[in-house]
């Protein structure tokens, strides 16, 4: 799988239509092609209102059922678009800045989605640790010649969190490369 895109610039290319979107989604669902969730055929025939009817059971399904995109009535691409939005920012999203970013029309829209992409983020059986936690990020991978800081060569991302007003005890969230 390809990897997500880094820049708005990056963004924009790769998902300039709503049929861009459809087939990264239908990508990360199915990797392998469609398959049934009722018996796993993977014989099916696309249907003009944008489902999967398996040639097996007539079991229509969507593209976006069972995903935070079900019953939307906005363009994939508005959702591509804020999950990019929230992802990136590493001081945080208000609904507010999302609605008006997004251009949405209702406040609780964009309460409802930014709540939504959120609960999707949070990863289940996570550790946690109590009281107030502070986290920070580093580059690890000593000095180079060339770019110094987050667009330096060779480095790899650290994430380590740790308990307010107790022994400092850091533990790695996770740590990845570039």
């Amino acid at each position: 799988m390809e990897e997500y895109p880094k820049t708005m610039q990056e963004f924009q290319d790769s998902f300039t239509t709503e049929d861009g979107c459809r087939e990264y989604l239908l990508r990360l669902r199915w990797p392998e092609g469609f398959r049934c969730p009722r018996y796993g055929n993977s014989q099916a025939w696309q249907t003009g209102r944008m489902l999967f009817r398996c040639t097996e059971c007539d079991l229509e399904t969507s593209l976006t059922a069972g995903t935070l995109f079900q019953d939307t009535r906005k363009p994939l691409r508005l959702w591509f678009q804020a999950m990019w939005y929230v992802t990136n920012q590493k001081q945080g999203v208000n609904a507010l800045g999302l609605q008006r970013l997004l251009g949405l029309g209702s406040y609780r829209t964009a309460w409802a989605w930014l709540h939504k992409l959120r609960r999707a983020m949070v990863r289940p059986g996570r550790d946690r640790l109590p009281g107030t936690v502070e986290v920070d990020e580093t580059f690890i991978g000593g000095p180079r010649p060339g770019k110094r800081g987050r667009g330096a060569e060779g480095k790899g991302r650290c994430w380590s969190s740790w308990r307010r007003r107790r022994r400092a005890r850091g533990s790695v969230v996770s740590a990845c490369g570039r």
